[in-house]
């Protein structure tokens, strides 16, 4: 079994308004020995800002922005811009976060040169009712049967969350992760322009063509979701998810680890069979929601990857592993599929 050390908590609120009720869920992008830090910051009736703060080294706070960097300016994103996650990719940084409307929760994407100014490009997923999906997959009864756990009615919109880039283009393409419960699917466009309606319609209609991950496990059992972006490294893309199970008293959030193809991303080469780490501590235990580890980033400093995640919903903790030991022993549970 690999070795995770728990580093610890990073953030935690602080009296003021924008973030008084609690800090979460960061998105992490590390340039030199700089780890630029973007978490969702949540005040009091839970409204979601994005915060910023920068660390020299993996856990050394040296600047703390004392008012948010990015705010709710539209009526899709007005009740919470949520659980942000960052790349750059052809000089172009894509901040990725949750558009809450006080409904309806959707991935939305802002891009930006600098990391100090950003464009918003609005909400990329499908806005689509139930009944419309119903509509889409009609073909398939038992694909609908999973995806209607969260069913609340015709008319209510299907969540689409946790969207996280790819660090490059693939195959040219842009290509991305998003979660409609319990799986995580991904799709890959040459530009955002081409995520209309159409395109969302088209794809829908194949969506089991177009899933990444299900649930196997008992530590993801219930359901799984996109966490950080995903680390190449010589033996595929490392995607750290998370993945949840019930336990009676509530659900149990678990940061979990699994390989893909580098040229076919959709070619999963290994899983872990266990949770790569889960609550333990008491900071993790109880919050806002009890029993969270929820990763969002990583940054890499020599072989050691540390994975910063939000801990009971209110506070950000950080836990380090060695990649190369961990790719190691993902490979040692190397997929059925991709053996001779």
């Amino acid at each position: 079994m690999i070795t995770v050390k728990k580093e610890g908590v990073i953030l935690r609120t602080t009296d003021l308004e924008f973030e008084n009720e609690g800090v979460l869920n960061p998105a992490i992008i590390k340039e030199g020995n700089t780890v630029h830090f973007f978490y969702r910051a949540v005040r009091k009736g839970n409204i979601s800002t994005i915060g910023y703060c920068k660390l020299d080294g993996p856990l050394k706070i040296t600047t703390r922005l004392i008012a948010p960097l990015l705010s709710p300016e539209y009526d899709y994103e007005k009740h919470g811009m949520e659980d942000p996650r960052i790349v750059k990719i052809d000089g172009l940084y894509y901040l990725t976060y949750i558009a809450f409307d006080g409904k309806d929760a959707l991935g939305a994407v802002a891009t930006s040169t600098d990391l100090q100014h950003f464009d918003k490009k609005g909400i990329v997923v499908p806005k689509i009712t139930y009944a419309q999906f119903d509509e889409f997959v009609r073909s398939n009864n038992d694909f609908i049967k999973r995806y209607r756990a969260d069913y609340n009615g015709a008319d209510t919109v299907v969540m689409d969350k946790d969207l996280v880039f790819f660090p490059r283009r693939i195959d040219g393409k842009l290509t991305f992760l998003h979660r409609i419960k319990p799986d995580i699917q991904i799709a890959a466009v040459n530009e955002l322009t081409e995520l209309t309606p159409g395109y969302w319609k088209n794809y829908l209609q194949d969506l089991d063509e177009h899933i990444l991950l299900m649930p196997k496990y008992e530590h993801e059992i219930d359901y799984v979701g996109g966490g950080c972006p995903p680390v190449e490294t010589a033996h595929g893309w490392l995607v750290i998810y998370h993945g949840v199970n019930n336990v009676g008293n509530g659900y149990l959030y678990s940061a979990c680890a699994a390989l893909f193809d580098l040229d076919d991303p959709q070619k999963e080469t290994a899983r872990l069979p266990y949770a790569l780490f889960s609550p333990d501590h008491d900071y993790e235990l109880a919050g806002d929601v009890d029993n969270v580890c929820f990763p969002t980033g990583t940054a890499l400093f020599d072989d050691t990857l540390y994975i910063y995640y939000g801990a009971g919903d209110d506070i950000i903790a950080c836990a380090s592993v060695s990649l190369s030991a961990l790719v190691a022993e993902l490979l040692s549970f190397t997929a059925p599929q991709t053996m001779a």
